[in-house]
C-alpha cells in the first residue's frame, strides 16, 4: 500500500509539472478588446487627465477620471459578490521644491484589492496610471486626452479586474490606477510608502505604461513584440551584498529581473504568437516609470510597454505641423494589441496569484568541487509539492535548465561545476505553478 500511495504522489506531481493550466488559456480570451476601447474612449473624453486639471467638473479632468475608475472597479466587484476592497489612497503634494508641480495639491491613486483567500497579505499587483499630460506639464488645462500614455495601462488594468475576479487566488491581487505619474511617481511613491507602512508582503508591480501603440515613429509596425523593463539588482542593496557580486555574481539577477523573467517565461508558455522582450534596464533610456518608487523601496517591480514608441503622439499637444499630426488621440491606439497585453498581464498575476511562496535563505556550495550543492529553508506554504533548480550559461538571459528535487531542503547536483553556471531555486505549487526564481544570497562549503 506504501508504494501505492508513494507511486501515486509522484504520478500528481510530475502530471502537475507536465501540463499547462487550462485556467490562463481561459483568461486570455476572456479578455475584451471592445471593453479595453470603450474605457480608452471613455477617459481620453474626459479632455485632460492632468493631476492637477478640474476635480469638481463630472466630465472633464483628473476628478471626474478617477470617480469614474473607482465607478468601474466597484461595478466589478458587485458583480463578484463585493470579492473587491475599493478605495482611495492619497498623498498631499507641494510647489515648494518640486519643479513639475504647478499648485499644491492631492494626489489621488484608486485601489482594488482581491484578497487571497489563504495569504491575504501576500501581493502582487497591476498598476496603470490615470494622468495624462500636454506639451507642457505645468499646463493643466490644454486638452490632453492620453489615450495611450496612458488610458490604455489604466484600461487594461480595469478589464484585468474584470477579467480575475471571476476566479479564487491563495494570494492577494491588487489593480490601480496611479496618479501624478508625469509630475514626478508621486502616485507610485505614495502607494509604495503606503505598502511599506502597512508591512504588505509584495511579490512584484507589474507596471503599465502605454501598451496600445503598433506603430512606431521609426516607421516599424509591430503587433505582437513588447517590452519588459527590468532592474539588475536591488536599489536598496547593502554594501557588503554588492561587494559579494564580485565573487559570487548575480549583477543581473535581482529580484526584478527574476520578475522579468517570470513575465517572459509565462508567455512563451501560453501566447508564444507574443515577441516578449527582456530589456536589461531600469526603464527607457534616462527616463522613469511607476515601478521605479517600489524599487525604490526594494520591492520587485517591472514595466510592461510597447515595443515601439510614436515620440509625436507622445507629451504632445493636438495639432498639425509641416503634414505631421502630433497628439496622443484615440486613433493612435490598436485596441487589439491592447488586448494582447492586457491577457499578459491577466495570466502572469493569475499564476503568481496561484503560486506558492518562494524558498527562504537559499545557500550554495561547491566551490573547488566537481558538483554544486544548494541548501534553503522550506516555504511555510501548504501547497507546496516540492522545489526546483534552475541553471543557465553565465552569458543567457533566461534559465535553460532546470531539475525537479523534490520536497527537499538540500541537493547536490553531481557533474555540474559551480564556476560556468548560474542557479536559483523556485517552490512549486500542487497546482503546477511556481514561484519567482530565488537567486542564491549566501554561500557555503
Amino acid at each position: 500500500m506504501k508504494k501505492i500511495i508513494t507511486s501515486l504522489l509522484f504520478f500528481s506531481v510530475a502530471f502537475a509539472m507536465s501540463q499547462t493550466d487550462s485556467r490562463l488559456y481561459d483568461i486570455i480570451e476572456a479578455v475584451s478588446a471592445d471593453r479595453i476601447e470603450n474605457d480608452i474612449k471613455t477617459l481620453a473624453n474626459f479632455g485632460t487627465r492632468n493631476t492637477f486639471s478640474d476635480t469638481i467638473s463630472e466630465t472633464r479632468g483628473i476628478g471626474a477620471a478617477r470617480r469614474w475608475i473607482k465607478a468601474e472597479f466597484d461595478k466589478t466587484s458587485k458583480n463578484c459578490g463585493n470579492c473587491l476592497n475599493v478605495f482611495y489612497q492619497k498623498d498631499f503634494v507641494t510647489k515648494e521644491g518640486n519643479r513639475r508641480v504647478p499648485k499644491d495639491a492631492w494626489v489621488v491613486n484608486v485601489i482594488a484589492i482581491q484578497k487571497g483567500t489563504k495569504y491575504p497579505n501576500r501581493y502582487i499587483i497591476m498598476s496603470g496610471d490615470i494622468d495624462s499630460r500636454a506639451s507642457d506639464t505645468m499646463d493643466f488645462t490644454t486638452d490632453a486626452p492620453g489615450a495611450n500614455d496612458n488610458a490604455s495601462g489604466m484600461a487594461g488594468t480595469i478589464e484585468a479586474a474584470r477579467v480575475l475576479s471571476n476566479y479564487k487566488f491563495e494570494n492577494s491581487i491588487i489593480y490601480v490606477g496611479l496618479s501624478g505619474e508625469e509630475q514626478g511617481l508621486f502616485g507610485g511613491q505614495g502607494l509604495a510608502t503606503y505598502a511599506k507602512e502597512k508591512g504588505w508582503d509584495i511579490i512584484g508591480i507589474l507596471n503599465n505604461d502605454m501598451i496600445g501603440n503598433i506603430e512606431g515613429v521609426d516607421g516599424v509596425i509591430d503587433n505582437r513584440s513588447f517590452r519588459i523593463f527590468s532592474e539588475p539588482v536591488p536599489a536598496d542593496e547593502t554594501e557588503r551584498q554588492r561587494r559579494s557580486r564580485r565573487f559570487y555574481g548575480g549583477e543581473v539577477d535581482g529580484i526584478s529581473r527574476q520578475l522579468a523573467r517570470y513575465v517572459h517565461k509565462k508567455v512563451k508558455t501560453y501566447m508564444p504568437e507574443m515577441n516578449p522582450m527582456l530589456i536589461y534596464r531600469l526603464d527607457r533610456f534616462g527616463r522613469g516609470g511607476h515601478h521605479r518608487p517600489f524599487n525604490d523601496l526594494g520591492f520587485a517591480g517591472i514595466r510592461i510597454m510597447e515595443a515601439h514608441e510614436n515620440y509625436n503622439r507622445q507629451h504632445q499637444d493636438i495639432r498639425e505641423e509641416n503634414g505631421i499630426k502630433y497628439g496622443d488621440v484615440i486613433e493612435g491606439v490598436n485596441f487589439a494589441y491592447a488586448k494582447k497585453l492586457t491577457a499578459v498581464n491577466a495570466i502572469n498575476l493569475a499564476s503568481l496569484a496561484w503560486s506558492p511562496s518562494p524558498p527562504k535563505e537559499v545557500e550554495i556550495g561547491g566551490i573547488v568541487e566537481p558538483s554544486v550543492k544548494f541548501r534553503w529553508k522550506k516555504s511555510d506554504d501548504s501547497n507546496v509539492v516540492g522545489y526546483k533548480i534552475y541553471w543557465r550559461d553565465t552569458t543567457a538571459p533566461q534559465w535553460q535548465h532546470s531539475r525537479f528535487v523534490g520536497d527537499v531542503t538540500e541537493f547536490t547536483l553531481n557533474g555540474i561545476v559551480i564556476d560556468n553556471y548560474y542557479f536559483g531555486i523556485a517552490t512549486v505549487g500542487k497546482n503546477g505553478h511556481e514561484s519567482l526564481i530565488v537567486f542564491p544570497a549566501k554561500t557555503f562549503r
